[in-house]
């Protein structure tokens, strides 16, 4: 059966529930951020190729084992997934909110390769030599995510696999990755030796590292 016109109510109806969701979501934004219109893209290089009968995952570094740890595509699309809904903050101010991405969870990863004790950091590897360093603790609620809202992720967001560490600023959510190392000690990746901050919490604006306070960089 058809529906008629919307009547004046509707609308009404209809404005109130935008307006609930705009103020939820400007909750949720951290000091400094905007939503913008759409979903903008940006990302260091150009986008590589994916071969699957070459693509791998690895894990090395400070692992339990001593041994690095080798995934091909096959094996790494076979590992247990799941959903994360979560907020999207660029360090240049937009923020993107409700993502819904599915992937590989990184507490899968370090139980199928464990690092050694007194491992405290993670090393993010990307295509190209792009990285980021982010604490095991920021590392372990992360998610290696391969769709994005049911779908595949597009090449220019990371496809086929991205990392998505949502409580800190995006450089940190490496897109096109490769490997994972395991650090005893800090190191700065590849944004955060060029002047951004080693943390980078959005809600504390940790956008650059003459804001670093002692203990919140590399010695």
């Amino acid at each position: 059966m058809a529906s008629g016109p919307a009547t004046r109510s509707d609308r009404r109806g209809e404005r109130t529930v935008r307006e609930a969701e705009t103020a939820r979501e400007e909750n949720r934004l951290p000091p400094g951020q905007y939503v913008p219109r759409g979903r903008p893209v940006i990302h260091y290089g150009r986008v590589p190729a994916f071969r699957p009968e070459t693509w791998d995952f690895r894990v090395q570094g400070a692992t339990a084992s001593g041994a690095e740890h080798r995934f091909g595509w096959a094996e790494f699309s076979a590992l247990e997934r799941a959903t994360l809904v979560a907020d999207f903050h660029c360090v240049t101010k937009f923020s993107i909110m409700g993502n819904d991405w599915r992937g590989v969870p990184a507490a899968v990863i370090l139980a199928a390769a464990p690092p050694a004790p007194d491992v405290r950091h993670v090393m993010i590897w990307g295509e190209y030599g792009y990285s980021a360093n982010v604490r095991l603790s920021d590392f372990t609620g992360s998610l290696l995510a391969m769709e994005l809202d049911d779908k595949p992720i597009s090449a220019e967001r990371g496809f086929p696999v991205r990392a998505v560490v949502p409580h800190l600023y995006a450089w940190k959510s490496v897109k096109w990755v490769r490997a994972v190392e395991y650090m005893v000690e800090d190191r700065r990746g590849f944004w955060e030796d060029r002047g951004y901050h080693n943390i980078a919490d959005p809600w504390r604006e940790q956008r650059y590292s003459y804001q670093e306070e002692p203990g919140e960089g590399p010695l």
